[in-house]
């Protein structure tokens, strides 16, 4: 039979296959490709940055143990950083949903790693090749490496664009908590008037909760830096050199310039999903609280003539195709929007995390693929809101003090004074005549200096 001139045949282990003739994959991923068409998703380009950063270390690691013939691993290790660059994205083309250990990733990596090496190396004989398993995937397995590759991919996303994020996000809103703190409002329980307070002190409590959440990342990350590259297939270290997995280590802390460890227990970290799976508790409760963050800032902002209208947000787009004019709280939609995304991604990981029968979790493909669309996700949603909405907003101190004068709350400050009953016949009498407190106590005679020192909302902050 002859094959189209945009095929050529590959082999493996179970026989011939047509296989793209400019792809750099072989036939192992084009099984894949054709048994997996299940989402059109793949593995996000941080995954794939990190697969080529354990094969060159694994090159390297090799090459120094004399393992790999020098011209053999400087080809490998010239192909992988381009894989690291980015420049062969458009070969990793195996869907997310794939075998559970993701040994389909793998051999698309040291597919296209092999083919592109070859073409590198010299000097060579006539059908020489640089092997795919024996040189490329040397000293390694699916279950060590793509475990290694989802951790590090994570905690890079994590290092070097979460956290930052987190941290701009905070220095705005505690920027906005100094602004607003001359401004003097109602507080508000059950949705309801409450005793007054600064609007400064609202943002303030976002600020700190946007720290404490940075500082709880830190800590639950911690684990991603645990990794088990040279446990191979189930931790024994089975066919690699004593001194690979030291070797490995450095090479990929020089790679990433981050701390990266030997698991306490090899076999704990084959075994298990503890790294996603804290990270991602942490993600979810960070969702909740940015949340009600952006929650309470629509209704800060709502009306903007028929509501709260204490803050105002910048305006990005257009809100209606029919009521022209109308500017809708889009960012903060948005930010829910991702944070609800998110949390339906915990319930995933934590689902993935029961696959993990005796030696390995057979869900590795969806849980590294749902962390690191996670992660991905937070980042942009947290840059676009502090960027597009945190640092536009205005505090609107006469409404603010409109809402504020005509609470009934305040006659909290009554209580000390007149004692809570009587207290509480003032508020609701004021309340049934639908005037202010201090209407009411004029019209009773009781607005003495004390009392109305009282009732100056600044003595209740």
């Amino acid at each position: 039979m002859t094959l189209p001139e945009n095929f050529r045949t590959e082999k493996d282990t179970l026989g011939t296959i047509k296989v793209p003739k400019d792809a750099y994959y072989g036939a192992q991923t084009q099984r894949a490709v054709e048994t997996f068409q299940i989402s059109g998703k793949r593995l996000p380009r941080s995954f794939i940055r990190a697969q080529g950063i354990i094969k060159a270390s694994a090159a390297a690691a090799n090459m120094e143990l004399e393992l790999l013939p020098p011209s053999i691993g400087k080809a490998i290790i010239q192909a992988t950083e381009e894989v690291i660059a980015g420049q062969w994205d458009d070969q990793f083309v195996v869907d997310v949903y794939q075998a559970g250990a993701g040994t389909s990733q793998n051999m698309n990596a040291n597919e296209v790693i092999s083919n592109r090496a070859t073409q590198i190396w010299t000097p060579k004989q006539d059908n020489q090749r640089i092997h795919p398993n024996d040189h490329v995937n040397k000293n390694q397995s699916t279950n060590d490496t793509f475990h290694t590759a989802m951790q590090i991919a994570a905690i890079e996303t994590i290092v070097h664009k979460v956290i930052p994020a987190l941290q701009e996000l905070h220095t705005e809103l505690n920027k906005k908590a100094i602004e607003f703190m001359p401004i003097v409002k109602s507080g508000r329980t059950h949705l309801h008037d409450a005793v007054p307070m600064r609007l400064g002190q609202e943002f303030a409590g976002y600020a700190e909760t946007i720290h404490s959440m940075i500082n709880q990342l830190e800590r639950s990350a911690d684990k991603l830096y645990e990794i088990g590259l040279g446990g191979t297939a189930i931790g024994t270290k089975v066919n690699t050199h004593p001194e690979f997995a030291q070797k490995v280590m450095e090479e990929v802390r020089k790679r990433t310039n981050l701390h990266f460890r030997q698991p306490e227990n090899i076999f704990e970290f084959m075994q298990n999903t503890r790294a996603p799976i804290r990270v991602m508790t942490t993600l979810k409760e960070l969702s909740i609280h940015l949340i009600k963050i952006t929650s309470d800032l629509r209704l800060l902002a709502s009306g903007p003539r028929t509501g709260l209208a204490e803050i105002t947000l910048p305006s990005n787009l257009p809100g209606s195709t029919i009521m022209p004019g109308k500017v809708n709280p889009a960012i903060l939609e948005m930010t829910h929007m991702v944070c609800c995304q998110v949390i339906g991604n915990e319930v995933a990981i934590a689902h993935a995390g029961t696959a993990s029968q005796l030696e390995i979790n057979v869900m590795m493909p969806l849980v590294a693929h749902t962390l690191l669309e996670s992660l991905d996700i937070m980042h942009n949603a947290i840059s676009t809101l502090t960027m597009k909405c945190i640092i536009g907003i205005q505090g609107n101190e006469e409404i603010c003090k409109q809402w504020m004068e005509s609470s009934l709350a305040l006659v909290t400050a009554l209580s000390p004074i007149m004692g809570y009953d009587r207290t509480a016949q003032i508020g609701k009498e004021a309340d049934d005549k639908n005037v202010t407190i201090e209407e009411i106590l004029q019209q009773k005679g009781l607005l003495t200096p004390e009392i109305k020192k009282a009732l100056n909302p600044k003595s209740l902050i």
